[in-house]
């Protein structure tokens, strides 16, 4: 692969990330360029823990919330036909991408 381009991919919702990978690899399969991925990465947790409201005098009680960050990586090597078609891939409003292209 000599120039190629890195996708990171990341959401809340994993089966929206899975969606928008296997679109992007498909694409690279069928146009026959080099793809390495999805290489998936550390799930980020974030709790927070809140106090119920009607707590009076009594112990205290917390509800704890979790918001878990799904992240993929997706090596495709930099092709103007492949780029073209990554453009117009419908991707869901909870899905973040960063495309960098590498040397």
């Amino acid at each position: 692969m000599a120039n190629k381009v890195r996708i990171r991919l990341w959401s809340v919702n994993v089966n929206n990330l899975n969606y928008v990978v296997s679109q992007i690899v498909d694409i690279a399969k069928k146009t026959g360029v080099d793809v390495r991925g999805p290489v998936p990465l550390p799930t980020k947790k974030m709790l927070i823990p809140t106090l119920v409201p009607p707590h009076g005098e009594g112990t205290k009680v917390y509800e704890k919330w979790e918001m878990r960050i799904h992240k993929r990586i997706v090596d495709v090597s930099a092709d103007e036909r492949v780029m073209r078609q990554l453009m117009r891939v419908r991707v869901p409003d909870d899905v973040y991408i960063e495309i960098e292209v590498l040397r």
